[in-house]
Parts: structure tokens; sequence; C-alpha cells
């Protein structure tokens, strides 16, 4: 039985690109998260969504 390809789920790799293309939206000093402005938080927020994607579109490609 051949494995069929799931490449409609590398679009989701888009989102972050899509999620930073911007800087204008996100380049506000408020509101701060701990101490830390927008721009900072909203981009560190970023990597950790990038591997949790990176991670669910890895276990669903491979299943």
């Amino acid at each position: 039985m051949q494995k069929q390809s799931k490449t409609g789920l590398y679009w989701l790799f888009l989102l972050p690109f899509i999620g930073t293309l911007f800087p204008s939206f996100y380049a506000s000093y408020r509101p701060e998260l701990a101490g830390f402005p927008f721009m900072y938080w909203y981009l560190i927020l970023w990597i950790f969504l990038v591997g949790i994607l990176s991670g669910i579109i890895y276990l669903i490609d491979n299943h």
C-alpha cells in the first residue's frame, strides 16, 4: 500500500511568515509582558509556535 503525501500541510509554514511579515503591526512597546515590550515577546512566541507547528506537521506526515 502506497503512503499518501500530505504536502498540503506544508502550507501551514506560511503562518509564521505572514505573522512576522509586517513589523509595523508588532513594533510597539506596549503591551508589556513581564517587563518585555510587545515586539520581543511576540517574536519569541512565534519561535515556540513554529516549533510546535513543525512537530505537529511531522507527526501527521509520518503517521
